[in-house]
């Protein structure tokens, strides 16, 4: 079985429709990734799955349990974190906890082997309100709070937003070690480069799936010839560029900018030649390859 599984879900409101026909299932101790910008329909999506709202059509069913009819059994065997940061914010990370701990009838010491790791990183700053701590301590009271009665299944949504590099990677590192405890993930995030760290993706657009599969099918699946390329000035070598011959698309990326070609023959030497004849900069280019980045671009650009 499933750990969660998505059948034609769609979701209105007024006339924006927020999802159109998802479909995808999770599956058992698997880390799934919803990657996508704002606006793509992830928090919606993941409220219908937390049965914090009702779809217009289509079903679906966590732990076997309908999101609508199945709601009481769905609450209590998962773990929620939403995108904003949603804990008491003058109560203290002792109190925080303590109380989603009564809420589901356990204790914080019943769950150290499980989320012993992230609350020690905070356990110093026990007595310290919510609403006083940075970022990425805020990040880790609320993952503690969401694991505080060990759900069978997790739902975090956008949890790395807002928060600095270090603490990004940190946070996926601690993923990684509660899914060894057999636990279910699904996860939401705008950050492409975060992906690679899930089993499985699905790239969501406009209320849409646009491509499901591991990170590695997905890259495998880019078909042209991606080179970056760098000048003293990428936005002009951009404008310089935009009309060469072949050129599928070209966009900023970090300090280079990615060129893709349609020519699958297409040489490094040949481009830095043209590049040469349109602009005085000093034109750095290489091959590369393709990243989740590289390839949502595609697929919204050219289908």
């Amino acid at each position: 079985m499933a750990a969660i599984e998505v059948h034609q879900i769609s979701k209105s409101f007024g006339e924006t429709k927020a999802v159109k026909d998802m479909s995808f299932n999770v599956n058992d101790g698997e880390l799934f990734g919803l990657i996508g910008p704002d606006g793509a329909g992830k928090t919606t999506l993941i409220k219908i799955l937390v049965t914090l709202q009702k779809p217009d059509s289509g079903s679906a069913k966590v732990d076997g349990q309908d999101v609508v009819s199945g709601y009481h059994h769905i609450r209590n065997i998962i773990g929620y974190m939403p995108g904003k940061f949603a804990l008491y914010q003058d109560l203290s990370i002792e109190e925080n906890m303590s109380f989603f701990a009564d809420i589901f009838g356990t204790k914080i010491e019943e769950q150290m082997e499980l989320m012993g790791d992230i609350y020690k990183q905070i356990e110093p700053f026990k007595k310290r309100k919510a609403g006083q701590l940075s970022g990425g301590m805020k990040q880790k009271l609320a993952l503690c709070c969401a694991l505080i009665h060990k759900p069978k299944i997790l739902v975090l949504d956008e949890p790395t937003t807002g928060v600095d590099a270090v603490s990004r990677r940190e946070f996926w590192d601690m993923l990684s070690h509660i899914k060894k405890q057999g636990i279910s993930i699904l996860v939401s995030t705008p950050y492409m480069d975060e992906a690679a760290r899930c089993d499985r993706i699905a790239l969501v657009q406009e209320g849409s799936i646009i491509a499901l599969d591991t990170p590695k099918g997905i890259i495998k699946d880019f078909a042209h010839p991606i080179f970056g390329i760098k000048g003293d000035n990428n936005y002009h070598l951009i404008e310089e560029l935009k009309n060469m011959p072949g050129l599928r698309s070209l966009y900023p990326s970090g300090e280079y900018a990615h060129l893709v070609m349609d020519d699958k023959n297409q040489s490094s030497e040949e481009i830095k030649n043209y590049a040469a004849a349109k602009t005085h900069q000093k034109i750095e280019i290489e091959p590369i390859e393709a990243d989740i980045e590289d390839c949502f671009i595609e697929m919204m650009q050219h289908g």
